[in-house]
Protein backbone atom coordinates (compact mmCIF):
# COMPACT_ATOMS: atom_id res chain seq x y z
CA UNK A 1 0.00 0.00 0.00
CA UNK A 2 1.88 2.96 -1.35
CA UNK A 3 -0.05 5.51 1.43
CA UNK A 4 0.57 5.22 4.54
CA UNK A 5 -2.41 4.10 6.98
CA UNK A 6 -2.56 6.35 10.47
CA UNK A 7 -4.23 5.42 13.76
CA UNK A 8 -4.80 8.06 16.44
CA UNK A 9 -7.12 8.17 19.47
CA UNK A 10 -8.31 11.50 20.19
CA UNK A 11 -10.10 10.77 23.67
CA UNK A 12 -10.60 7.66 25.50
CA UNK A 13 -7.20 6.86 25.45
CA UNK A 14 -6.18 5.76 29.03
CA UNK A 15 -9.47 6.65 30.62
CA UNK A 16 -13.34 6.28 29.83
CA UNK A 17 -14.77 8.59 28.33
CA UNK A 18 -14.40 10.98 24.82
CA UNK A 19 -14.32 8.46 22.68
CA UNK A 20 -12.97 10.03 19.28
CA UNK A 21 -10.51 7.51 17.14
CA UNK A 22 -9.05 8.94 13.87
CA UNK A 23 -8.07 6.87 10.60
CA UNK A 24 -5.83 8.69 8.36
CA UNK A 25 -4.47 6.98 4.78
CA UNK A 26 -3.29 10.12 2.65
CA UNK A 27 -5.74 13.29 2.48
CA UNK A 28 -8.33 11.04 3.67
CA UNK A 29 -9.82 10.22 7.32
CA UNK A 30 -12.54 9.46 8.96
CA UNK A 31 -13.78 9.60 12.56
CA UNK A 32 -14.97 6.98 14.92
CA UNK A 33 -17.17 8.62 17.46
CA UNK A 34 -16.60 12.15 18.37
CA UNK A 35 -17.68 12.17 22.34
CA UNK A 36 -17.35 14.17 25.26
CA UNK A 37 -15.32 13.58 28.08
CA UNK A 38 -17.07 13.36 31.58
CA UNK A 39 -16.37 13.35 35.24
CA UNK A 40 -13.36 14.83 36.89
CA UNK A 41 -12.10 18.32 37.14
CA UNK A 42 -10.77 18.60 33.82
CA UNK A 43 -13.50 17.26 31.65
CA UNK A 44 -15.17 20.13 31.04
CA UNK A 45 -11.90 22.09 29.57
CA UNK A 46 -11.11 19.03 27.21
CA UNK A 47 -14.60 19.49 26.32
CA UNK A 48 -14.28 22.93 24.78
CA UNK A 49 -10.72 23.11 23.79
CA UNK A 50 -9.78 22.64 19.81
CA UNK A 51 -9.58 19.54 18.00
CA UNK A 52 -6.09 18.66 17.29
CA UNK A 53 -7.07 17.88 13.19
CA UNK A 54 -8.73 20.12 10.98
CA UNK A 55 -12.76 19.10 11.16
CA UNK A 56 -12.78 20.77 7.53
CA UNK A 57 -10.28 18.28 6.17
CA UNK A 58 -12.70 15.18 7.85
CA UNK A 59 -14.46 13.19 5.54
CA UNK A 60 -16.55 11.59 7.20
CA UNK A 61 -17.86 10.55 11.32
CA UNK A 62 -18.52 6.92 11.88
CA UNK A 63 -20.80 6.63 15.14
CA UNK A 64 -21.42 4.07 17.13
CA UNK A 65 -23.59 4.45 19.19
CA UNK A 66 -25.85 7.33 20.73
CA UNK A 67 -24.39 7.89 24.20
CA UNK A 68 -22.87 11.52 25.45
CA UNK A 69 -19.45 9.95 25.75
CA UNK A 70 -19.40 8.96 21.89
CA UNK A 71 -21.74 11.73 20.49
CA UNK A 72 -21.72 14.48 22.02
CA UNK A 73 -18.85 17.23 20.29
CA UNK A 74 -20.38 15.95 17.21
CA UNK A 75 -22.16 19.60 17.37
CA UNK A 76 -18.71 21.34 18.46
CA UNK A 77 -17.62 19.11 15.14
CA UNK A 78 -20.09 20.77 12.70
CA UNK A 79 -19.53 24.18 14.19
CA UNK A 80 -16.22 24.04 13.49
CA UNK A 81 -16.08 23.36 10.54
CA UNK A 82 -17.09 19.27 9.35
CA UNK A 83 -19.09 19.01 6.15
CA UNK A 84 -18.53 15.45 5.59
CA UNK A 85 -21.36 12.93 6.30
CA UNK A 86 -22.43 11.54 9.87
CA UNK A 87 -23.02 7.46 9.62
CA UNK A 88 -24.98 5.93 12.30
CA UNK A 89 -27.95 3.50 12.22
CA UNK A 90 -31.55 4.85 12.28
CA UNK A 91 -32.20 4.16 15.68
CA UNK A 92 -28.63 5.82 16.80
CA UNK A 93 -29.82 9.04 14.72
CA UNK A 94 -33.47 9.19 16.53
CA UNK A 95 -31.47 8.90 19.84
CA UNK A 96 -29.05 10.81 19.67
CA UNK A 97 -31.11 14.01 18.60
CA UNK A 98 -32.83 13.88 21.92
CA UNK A 99 -29.22 12.97 23.51
CA UNK A 100 -27.85 15.88 22.17
CA UNK A 101 -30.31 18.17 22.21
CA UNK A 102 -30.81 17.83 26.06
CA UNK A 103 -27.25 18.08 26.49
CA UNK A 104 -27.52 21.51 24.69
CA UNK A 105 -30.24 22.60 26.65
CA UNK A 106 -28.59 21.97 30.12
CA UNK A 107 -25.73 23.65 28.82
CA UNK A 108 -27.36 26.94 27.75
CA UNK A 109 -29.04 26.67 31.37
CA UNK A 110 -26.31 26.29 33.08
CA UNK A 111 -24.58 29.48 30.99
CA UNK A 112 -27.21 31.63 31.96
CA UNK A 113 -27.13 31.00 35.97
CA UNK A 114 -23.33 31.56 35.86
CA UNK A 115 -23.89 34.56 34.32
CA UNK A 116 -27.18 36.00 36.54
CA UNK A 117 -24.86 34.53 39.67
CA UNK A 118 -21.67 35.79 38.49
CA UNK A 119 -19.90 33.49 41.17
CA UNK A 120 -16.84 32.05 39.22
CA UNK A 121 -14.82 33.97 37.27
CA UNK A 122 -15.77 35.08 34.00
CA UNK A 123 -19.09 33.99 34.14
CA UNK A 124 -20.33 37.23 32.55
CA UNK A 125 -18.77 35.55 29.40
CA UNK A 126 -20.44 31.55 30.00
CA UNK A 127 -21.14 30.04 26.97
CA UNK A 128 -22.68 26.77 26.44
CA UNK A 129 -20.26 24.26 24.78
CA UNK A 130 -22.98 24.36 22.20
CA UNK A 131 -26.36 25.65 21.78
CA UNK A 132 -29.83 23.94 20.66
CA UNK A 133 -29.33 25.71 17.21
CA UNK A 134 -26.11 23.96 16.53
CA UNK A 135 -27.81 20.30 17.41
CA UNK A 136 -30.11 20.94 14.80
CA UNK A 137 -27.55 22.03 12.18
CA UNK A 138 -25.49 18.63 12.98
CA UNK A 139 -28.47 16.53 12.31
CA UNK A 140 -29.00 17.64 8.78
CA UNK A 141 -25.17 15.87 8.33
CA UNK A 142 -26.02 12.44 9.49
CA UNK A 143 -26.90 9.62 6.96
CA UNK A 144 -28.62 6.49 8.27
CA UNK A 145 -26.98 3.10 7.60
CA UNK A 146 -28.48 -0.95 8.13
CA UNK A 147 -26.75 -3.39 10.14
CA UNK A 148 -24.54 -5.53 7.66
CA UNK A 149 -24.48 -3.00 5.07
CA UNK A 150 -21.36 -2.04 3.18
CA UNK A 151 -20.90 1.89 2.24
CA UNK A 152 -18.63 3.83 1.10
CA UNK A 153 -17.39 6.45 3.14
CA UNK A 154 -14.65 8.44 1.18
CA UNK A 155 -12.99 7.06 -1.84
CA UNK A 156 -11.01 4.05 -1.12
CA UNK A 157 -12.66 3.68 2.35
CA UNK A 158 -16.22 1.48 2.96
CA UNK A 159 -17.40 0.69 6.23
CA UNK A 160 -19.66 -2.18 7.80
CA UNK A 161 -22.08 -1.82 10.73
CA UNK A 162 -22.46 -4.68 12.85
CA UNK A 163 -25.11 -5.31 16.05
CA UNK A 164 -23.06 -4.57 18.79
CA UNK A 165 -25.88 -5.26 21.60
CA UNK A 166 -25.02 -2.45 24.05
CA UNK A 167 -27.55 -0.36 23.44
CA UNK A 168 -30.87 0.62 21.04
CA UNK A 169 -28.55 0.93 17.54
CA UNK A 170 -25.41 0.18 19.13
CA UNK A 171 -23.19 -0.50 16.51
CA UNK A 172 -19.35 -1.83 15.90
CA UNK A 173 -17.46 -0.40 12.79
CA UNK A 174 -15.59 -2.38 10.40
CA UNK A 175 -13.49 0.40 8.31
CA UNK A 176 -12.06 -0.75 5.03
CA UNK A 177 -9.20 0.82 3.82
CA UNK A 178 -7.97 -0.23 0.09
CA UNK A 179 -4.67 1.17 -1.93
CA UNK A 180 -4.18 -0.87 -5.46
CA UNK A 181 -4.49 -4.25 -4.91
CA UNK A 182 -4.08 -4.47 -0.60
CA UNK A 183 -6.26 -3.39 2.24
CA UNK A 184 -5.96 -3.04 5.81
CA UNK A 185 -8.90 -3.61 7.75
CA UNK A 186 -9.86 -1.71 11.38
CA UNK A 187 -12.42 -2.81 13.39
CA UNK A 188 -13.81 -0.31 15.74
CA UNK A 189 -15.48 -2.38 18.59
CA UNK A 190 -17.61 0.45 19.89
CA UNK A 191 -19.11 -0.41 23.28
CA UNK A 192 -19.90 -4.39 23.70
CA UNK A 193 -23.42 -5.11 25.31
CA UNK A 194 -23.39 -7.77 28.20
CA UNK A 195 -24.71 -10.78 26.66
CA UNK A 196 -27.93 -12.45 28.08
CA UNK A 197 -29.85 -9.52 28.49
CA UNK A 198 -33.59 -9.35 27.72
CA UNK A 199 -34.04 -6.97 25.10
CA UNK A 200 -31.65 -6.48 22.49
CA UNK A 201 -29.99 -8.92 20.37
CA UNK A 202 -26.32 -9.96 21.66
CA UNK A 203 -23.34 -8.54 20.23
CA UNK A 204 -22.12 -9.79 16.94
CA UNK A 205 -18.84 -11.35 17.14
CA UNK A 206 -16.00 -9.53 15.75
CA UNK A 207 -15.29 -10.53 12.39
CA UNK A 208 -11.58 -11.27 10.67
CA UNK A 209 -9.69 -7.88 10.83
CA UNK A 210 -6.39 -7.01 10.81
CA UNK A 211 -6.37 -4.42 13.67
CA UNK A 212 -9.18 -4.23 16.42
CA UNK A 213 -10.14 -1.13 18.33
CA UNK A 214 -11.48 -2.72 21.75
CA UNK A 215 -13.05 -0.95 24.39
CA UNK A 216 -11.93 -2.36 28.39
CA UNK A 217 -14.43 -0.73 30.23
CA UNK A 218 -14.56 -4.02 32.54
CA UNK A 219 -11.54 -5.56 30.85
CA UNK A 220 -9.98 -6.61 34.52
CA UNK A 221 -13.37 -8.31 35.98
CA UNK A 222 -16.34 -10.57 35.71
CA UNK A 223 -19.90 -9.45 36.08
CA UNK A 224 -22.47 -11.44 38.27
CA UNK A 225 -24.97 -13.56 36.37
CA UNK A 226 -28.48 -11.51 35.48
CA UNK A 227 -30.88 -13.62 37.52
CA UNK A 228 -28.94 -13.05 40.89
CA UNK A 229 -28.67 -9.26 39.97
CA UNK A 230 -32.42 -9.47 39.50
CA UNK A 231 -33.22 -10.95 42.35
CA UNK A 232 -30.52 -8.54 44.02
CA UNK A 233 -32.42 -5.77 42.57
CA UNK A 234 -36.16 -6.96 43.94
CA UNK A 235 -34.26 -7.40 47.17
CA UNK A 236 -33.55 -3.79 47.25
CA UNK A 237 -36.75 -2.74 46.10
CA UNK A 238 -38.57 -4.70 48.66
CA UNK A 239 -36.87 -4.03 51.69
CA UNK A 240 -36.37 -0.06 51.45
CA UNK A 241 -40.09 0.05 50.59
CA UNK A 242 -41.00 -2.61 53.51
CA UNK A 243 -39.06 -0.19 55.80
CA UNK A 244 -41.04 3.24 54.49
CA UNK A 245 -38.23 4.62 52.43
CA UNK A 246 -37.89 5.70 49.14
CA UNK A 247 -35.54 3.94 45.82
CA UNK A 248 -33.61 6.36 44.18
CA UNK A 249 -32.26 4.50 40.60
CA UNK A 250 -30.10 7.24 39.15
CA UNK A 251 -30.92 5.56 35.44
CA UNK A 252 -28.52 6.29 32.09
CA UNK A 253 -31.79 7.31 29.76
CA UNK A 254 -30.90 4.85 27.10
CA UNK A 255 -31.40 1.39 27.36
CA UNK A 256 -30.59 1.06 31.48
CA UNK A 257 -34.31 3.00 32.08
CA UNK A 258 -36.47 0.78 29.70
CA UNK A 259 -34.09 -2.18 30.86
CA UNK A 260 -35.13 -1.65 34.31
CA UNK A 261 -38.85 -0.96 33.98
CA UNK A 262 -38.81 -4.11 32.84
CA UNK A 263 -37.88 -5.91 35.15
CA UNK A 264 -40.09 -3.89 38.03
CA UNK A 265 -43.26 -4.95 36.01
CA UNK A 266 -41.84 -8.60 35.86
CA UNK A 267 -41.17 -8.14 39.91
CA UNK A 268 -44.97 -6.98 39.99
CA UNK A 269 -46.17 -9.87 38.24
CA UNK A 270 -44.23 -12.66 39.80
CA UNK A 271 -44.62 -11.63 43.22
CA UNK A 272 -41.33 -10.38 44.10
CA UNK A 273 -42.68 -6.90 44.12
CA UNK A 274 -45.68 -5.59 45.69
CA UNK A 275 -48.35 -4.71 43.03
CA UNK A 276 -49.28 -1.14 44.41
CA UNK A 277 -45.84 1.23 44.13
CA UNK A 278 -45.55 4.69 42.58
CA UNK A 279 -42.57 4.09 40.22
CA UNK A 280 -41.51 7.44 38.94
CA UNK A 281 -39.72 7.78 35.51
CA UNK A 282 -38.07 11.31 35.98
CA UNK A 283 -36.70 12.00 33.16
CA UNK A 284 -37.82 13.63 29.85
CA UNK A 285 -34.94 12.07 27.93
CA UNK A 286 -35.53 8.65 28.70
CA UNK A 287 -38.99 9.08 28.54
CA UNK A 288 -38.59 10.22 24.94
CA UNK A 289 -36.20 6.93 24.53
CA UNK A 290 -38.65 4.71 25.47
CA UNK A 291 -40.75 5.79 23.01
CA UNK A 292 -38.33 5.69 20.58
CA UNK A 293 -37.45 2.02 21.61
CA UNK A 294 -41.23 1.49 20.08
CA UNK A 295 -40.61 2.08 16.87
CA UNK A 296 -37.13 0.30 16.02
CA UNK A 297 -37.85 -3.30 16.42
CA UNK A 298 -35.18 -4.40 14.24
CA UNK A 299 -32.90 -4.51 17.24
CA UNK A 300 -34.73 -6.88 19.49
CA UNK A 301 -33.87 -10.16 20.51
CA UNK A 302 -37.00 -12.38 19.32
CA UNK A 303 -38.45 -13.15 22.68
CA UNK A 304 -38.56 -9.49 23.29
CA UNK A 305 -39.90 -8.65 20.45
CA UNK A 306 -42.58 -11.02 20.59
CA UNK A 307 -43.71 -9.89 24.21
CA UNK A 308 -43.99 -6.01 22.07
CA UNK A 309 -46.47 -7.41 20.03
CA UNK A 310 -48.83 -8.60 23.04
CA UNK A 311 -48.48 -5.92 25.17
CA UNK A 312 -46.55 -2.71 26.88
CA UNK A 313 -43.52 -4.66 28.09
CA UNK A 314 -43.08 -1.05 29.69
CA UNK A 315 -46.09 -0.05 31.44
CA UNK A 316 -47.15 -1.10 35.18
CA UNK A 317 -49.63 -0.14 37.41
CA UNK A 318 -48.76 3.00 39.09
CA UNK A 319 -46.21 4.27 36.45
CA UNK A 320 -45.98 8.22 36.15
CA UNK A 321 -43.75 9.84 33.59
CA UNK A 322 -43.00 13.37 34.51
CA UNK A 323 -41.75 15.75 31.92
CA UNK A 324 -42.20 18.84 33.71
CA UNK A 325 -40.25 20.39 36.38
CA UNK A 326 -43.58 20.86 38.42
CA UNK A 327 -43.95 17.61 38.41
CA UNK A 328 -40.22 16.37 39.16
CA UNK A 329 -40.33 18.88 42.34
CA UNK A 330 -43.37 17.63 43.39
CA UNK A 331 -41.77 14.22 44.01
CA UNK A 332 -39.85 15.34 46.72
CA UNK A 333 -42.61 15.67 48.72
CA UNK A 334 -43.58 11.99 49.04
CA UNK A 335 -41.43 10.41 52.16
CA UNK A 336 -42.08 6.87 51.33
CA UNK A 337 -43.08 4.12 49.04
CA UNK A 338 -41.91 5.05 46.04
CA UNK A 339 -39.22 4.34 43.00
CA UNK A 340 -37.96 7.28 41.53
CA UNK A 341 -35.83 6.59 38.25
CA UNK A 342 -33.96 10.02 36.88
CA UNK A 343 -30.85 10.86 35.14
CA UNK A 344 -28.09 11.10 35.16
CA UNK A 345 -26.40 7.92 36.08
CA UNK A 346 -23.37 8.95 37.22
CA UNK A 347 -25.20 11.66 38.73
CA UNK A 348 -23.00 14.74 37.20
CA UNK A 349 -25.99 16.61 36.39
CA UNK A 350 -29.77 15.82 36.23
CA UNK A 351 -32.69 15.95 38.17
CA UNK A 352 -31.46 12.79 39.91
CA UNK A 353 -29.34 15.33 41.77
CA UNK A 354 -32.72 17.05 43.15
CA UNK A 355 -34.21 13.39 44.85
CA UNK A 356 -30.48 12.57 46.59
CA UNK A 357 -30.26 16.11 47.96
CA UNK A 358 -34.21 14.98 49.49
CA UNK A 359 -33.32 11.16 50.51
CA UNK A 360 -29.50 10.55 50.69
CA UNK A 361 -29.14 11.58 53.86
CA UNK A 362 -32.28 9.63 55.01
CA UNK A 363 -31.37 6.32 56.45
CA UNK A 364 -34.68 4.57 55.07
CA UNK A 365 -33.75 5.12 51.87
CA UNK A 366 -31.94 3.36 49.20
CA UNK A 367 -29.67 4.56 46.11
CA UNK A 368 -29.48 1.54 43.86
CA UNK A 369 -26.98 1.88 41.01
CA UNK A 370 -27.43 -0.24 38.28
CA UNK A 371 -24.61 1.09 35.78
CA UNK A 372 -20.83 2.35 35.38
CA UNK A 373 -19.73 5.10 37.32
CA UNK A 374 -16.79 6.74 35.99
CA UNK A 375 -13.76 7.88 38.49
CA UNK A 376 -14.59 11.39 39.85
CA UNK A 377 -18.48 11.60 39.70
CA UNK A 378 -20.61 11.84 42.35
CA UNK A 379 -22.20 8.45 41.98
CA UNK A 380 -18.70 6.72 41.98
CA UNK A 381 -17.90 8.64 45.31
CA UNK A 382 -20.81 7.24 47.06
CA UNK A 383 -20.45 3.89 45.92
CA UNK A 384 -17.06 4.39 46.98
CA UNK A 385 -18.76 4.67 50.46
CA UNK A 386 -17.66 8.73 50.92
CA UNK A 387 -20.02 9.91 53.83
CA UNK A 388 -20.38 12.89 52.71
CA UNK A 389 -21.04 14.78 49.52
CA UNK A 390 -21.82 18.53 48.14
CA UNK A 391 -24.74 18.60 46.05
CA UNK A 392 -25.71 21.76 45.04
CA UNK A 393 -22.79 23.48 47.01
CA UNK A 394 -24.89 21.89 50.30
CA UNK A 395 -23.16 19.45 52.20
CA UNK A 396 -25.27 15.91 52.29
CA UNK A 397 -24.55 12.98 54.77
CA UNK A 398 -25.02 9.77 52.89
CA UNK A 399 -27.17 7.44 55.31
CA UNK A 400 -28.81 5.86 52.74
CA UNK A 401 -28.46 2.47 51.88
CA UNK A 402 -26.48 2.17 48.62
CA UNK A 403 -26.98 -0.59 46.27
CA UNK A 404 -24.22 -1.63 43.41
CA UNK A 405 -25.96 -4.14 41.05
CA UNK A 406 -23.55 -4.89 38.47
CA UNK A 407 -25.32 -7.90 36.36
CA UNK A 408 -27.30 -5.10 35.12
CA UNK A 409 -24.39 -3.57 32.86
CA UNK A 410 -25.01 -2.85 29.18
CA UNK A 411 -20.69 -3.57 29.02
CA UNK A 412 -19.63 -6.79 28.28
CA UNK A 413 -17.42 -8.04 31.13
CA UNK A 414 -13.53 -9.16 30.59
CA UNK A 415 -15.00 -12.93 29.75
CA UNK A 416 -17.57 -11.37 27.44
CA UNK A 417 -15.49 -9.16 25.54
CA UNK A 418 -12.80 -12.09 24.95
CA UNK A 419 -15.68 -14.31 23.61
CA UNK A 420 -16.35 -11.27 21.01
CA UNK A 421 -12.86 -11.04 19.90
CA UNK A 422 -12.88 -14.54 19.09
CA UNK A 423 -10.23 -16.95 17.87
CA UNK A 424 -8.98 -14.79 14.64
CA UNK A 425 -5.40 -13.91 14.68
CA UNK A 426 -5.04 -9.86 14.34
CA UNK A 427 -1.69 -7.76 13.72
CA UNK A 428 -2.66 -6.09 16.77
CA UNK A 429 -5.21 -5.12 19.47
CA UNK A 430 -5.78 -1.57 20.55
CA UNK A 431 -7.04 -1.04 23.68
CA UNK A 432 -9.00 2.22 24.64
CA UNK A 433 -12.10 3.11 26.40
CA UNK A 434 -11.24 2.37 29.67
CA UNK A 435 -9.26 3.11 33.11
CA UNK A 436 -5.83 2.34 32.24
CA UNK A 437 -4.70 0.79 35.90
CA UNK A 438 -8.04 -1.59 35.74
CA UNK A 439 -9.93 -2.24 32.46
CA UNK A 440 -6.88 -1.71 30.36
CA UNK A 441 -4.38 -3.50 32.24
CA UNK A 442 -6.36 -6.39 33.15
CA UNK A 443 -7.44 -6.95 29.45
CA UNK A 444 -3.79 -6.38 27.98
CA UNK A 445 -2.74 -9.98 30.55
CA UNK A 446 -5.30 -11.63 29.17
CA UNK A 447 -4.49 -10.86 25.54
CA UNK A 448 -0.57 -11.44 26.66
CA UNK A 449 -1.51 -15.15 28.13
CA UNK A 450 -3.18 -15.78 24.59
CA UNK A 451 -0.33 -14.23 22.38
CA UNK A 452 -2.61 -11.75 20.75
CA UNK A 453 -0.72 -8.95 19.82
CA UNK A 454 -1.33 -5.42 21.80
CA UNK A 455 -0.64 -1.86 22.57
CA UNK A 456 -2.57 0.78 24.98
CA UNK A 457 -1.90 4.15 22.43
CA UNK A 458 -1.35 7.17 24.46
CA UNK A 459 -3.58 10.50 23.40
CA UNK A 460 -3.05 11.68 20.03
CA UNK A 461 0.11 8.99 19.60
CA UNK A 462 0.41 7.82 15.46
CA UNK A 463 -0.01 4.33 15.34
CA UNK A 464 1.35 2.85 11.56
CA UNK A 465 -1.30 0.02 10.71
CA UNK A 466 0.59 -2.35 7.64
CA UNK A 467 -1.26 -4.12 5.59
Amino acid sequence: MATDVVYRCHGAAREVTGSCHQVECGSRSVLVDCGMFQGGPDAERANGEPFVFDPAHMDAVLLTHAHLDHCGRLPLLVRRGFRGRIYATSATIDLARIILLDAAGLQEEDARKARRSGRRRGAEDAKPLFTLDDVFRTMDFFSPVNYGRTIDVAPGLRARFLDAGHILGSASVILEVLGGEKRIEVLFSGDVGSPGHPLLRDATPAPPADYVVMETTYGDRSHRALEPSIAEFYEAVSTTLDRGGNVIIPTFALERAQEVLYFLKRGQENGNLPKRMSVFLDSPMAISATEIFRRHPECFGAPFLATLRDEDPFDMPGLHFTRDTADSMAINQIQGGAVIMAGSGMCTGGRVRHHLKHNLWREKCSVVFVGYAAEGTLARRIIDGTREVRIFDEPIQVRAATWTINGFSAHADQHALLDWLGPHRRRQVLLVHGEYDRGMRGMAEQLLARGIPHYIPALGQPVALHP
